[in-house]
């Protein structure tokens, strides 16, 4: 079975569900630091010099309204620097969207290629973290996505820390949408639908791939 549908259906009670949806940053200031260390960034390629040294695309941020409607949100988000404005409700609805969340990225794809041409692909990282190649691979698809104006929708799980020292929990899981780079793509710009006090924020690759661990991301 694919693992991203697998973990799809699982709920942490009173929550929120593995395929992702967040409480909110209220959450962050009680949760630990993950315990096993994030996986290491290769040096940018030679292939990257030729891009800026920062490109943020410009969107149109919305927090999702509810306890389950991250995915929706940064599904909204990523449409929105690509000229579509739907109602967060009308993702919902072609999403398939509960309130037991969203139920994994092969669908957040599929709603993004249905709406704006199909560009997207669903990329897995099956593992509890990522590998060296998987790092990369996500700063490949973020290079190329963000370049031809398409954010990444990413379905992550667990805490990490952005570059101002914040801490970001989402342990049931959660969407968020990436928007940006800089320095080559070491440092990601995070579009998150459960935290309107920040709305953006930069993350290091190498954290970012280690939150999509077990999960997958739509680029």
């Amino acid at each position: 079975m694919n693992p991203i549908i697998q973990k799809s259906g699982l709920s942490v009670v009173g929550m929120l569900v593995a395929g992702g949806c967040a409480l909110g940053p209220a959450v962050a200031a009680q949760a630990a630091p993950a315990q096993a260390a994030p996986a290491q960034a290769a040096p940018t390629s030679s292939s990257q010099t030729d891009r800026p040294a920062e490109r943020i695309l410009s969107i149109d941020y919305q927090a999702q309204p509810n306890f389950f409607y991250c995915g929706p949100a940064a599904t909204r988000i990523a449409l929105s620097a690509q000229g579509k404005a739907l109602p967060q409700d009308a993702v919902a609805n072609l999403l398939g969207t509960t309130e037991a969340g969203t139920p994994s990225a092969l669908d957040t794809t599929r709603v993004l290629n249905e709406l704006t041409g199909g560009k997207y692909r669903t990329t897995e990282i099956r593992d509890s973290l990522a590998r060296p190649d998987q790092v990369e691979q996500l700063r490949r698809d973020v290079l190329a996505a963000v370049d031809a104006g398409r954010p990444v929708v990413a379905n992550i799980k667990g805490t990490t820390v952005d570059t101002d020292g914040n801490p970001h929990s989402y342990e049931g899981g959660h969407y968020l949408t990436l928007v940006g780079y800089r320095d080559g793509g070491d440092t990601i710009r995070v579009a998150d639908p459960a935290d309107p006090a920040l709305g953006e924020y930069w993350v290091s690759l190498p954290k970012v791939a280690n939150w999509i661990a077990e999960r997958g991301y739509s680029a």
